[in-house]
């Protein structure tokens, strides 16, 4: 573990330059650029907005702001998880040729992740200046689970990527479980409405404790209890202990299959 994280420092120019190039691939030949890291979200928010509102505006105070924090922390837990399945083949003729610390590169896609979606959150702030909601110093404390859902996605990123480079069909089947974790996530509709016997399941899906306590220090200016925490800190541990052994373990035969 030390030497990775003093292989980090040591090439940590080079792992600011992967992030660049990772964010400036993404809005490649884009005209509006990074300012769709703030448009495609608030978009995405007036169409869900518009087609569930009717049904759960009496049920969610704050719907917009609501609808558009599920939005983005979804997002970018699929975006990051998904660019970091693909890093390892997509660098694959930089691998052969160069050393590079391979976990630079799924690493590096979920940072460059990160960054648009801080940006996502401006939106945020102008829907609660719209909307009059109240701003409290306790919002600042969003940052708590933001860092935890990073942590998750990179463990898990690690983890696509260290499975996708010998089952590369791993693209298709994630696809499937980023669509059941979508429904399994109250993006739009209120965690109120499942059964109390389906909450264990809902339990399960890691983006679940960490958007409600995103949603709790940001609309309803509480403190997340304790559980909630220890929930987000397992999931942190597990995703992230299972992702760093399975890449380490993989990563030198990743060569003879790139």
């Amino acid at each position: 573990m030390m030497s990775h994280f003093q292989n980090l420092l040591k090439y940590k120019d080079l792992f600011i330059e992967l992030v660049k190039k990772d964010i400036k691939l993404k809005y490649r030949n884009s005209i509006f650029g990074v300012l769709w890291s703030m448009l495609n979200p608030l978009l995405m928010m007036i169409v869900l907005s518009v087609v569930f509102m009717a049904l759960f505006e009496n049920d969610i105070p704050n719907f917009p702001v609501y609808v558009l924090i599920g939005r983005i922390l979804y997002q970018f837990f699929s975006e990051a998880t998904n660019f970091a399945m693909d890093s390892i083949i997509a660098n694959g003729q930089l691998i052969r040729k160069v050393y590079v610390p391979k976990y630079f590169f799924p690493l590096s896609r979920v940072c460059s992740s990160f960054i648009t979606t801080v940006i996502s959150f401006v939106p945020v702030v102008i829907m609660m200046l719209v909307t009059g909601m109240e701003f409290r110093w306790i919002n600042l404390l969003f940052v708590v689970p933001l860092i935890y859902l990073l942590i998750m996605s990179s463990g898990i990123g690690l983890l696509l990527a260290s499975i996708n480079v010998f089952f590369r069909d791993m693209n298709h089947f994630y696809s499937i479980v980023l669509l059941v974790l979508m429904y399994l996530t109250p993006i739009f509709y209120p965690a109120s409405i499942i059964p109390e016997e389906f909450m264990p399941i809902i339990m399960l899906n890691p983006l679940y404790p960490v958007v409600e306590m995103f949603r709790d220090v940001v609309i309803e200016g509480i403190i997340p209890d304790i559980t909630t925490h220890l929930i987000s800190i397992s999931y942190v541990i597990i995703y992230g202990v299972i992702g760093f052994l399975v890449f380490y373990k993989t990563q030198d035969r990743f060569i003879y299959y790139l």
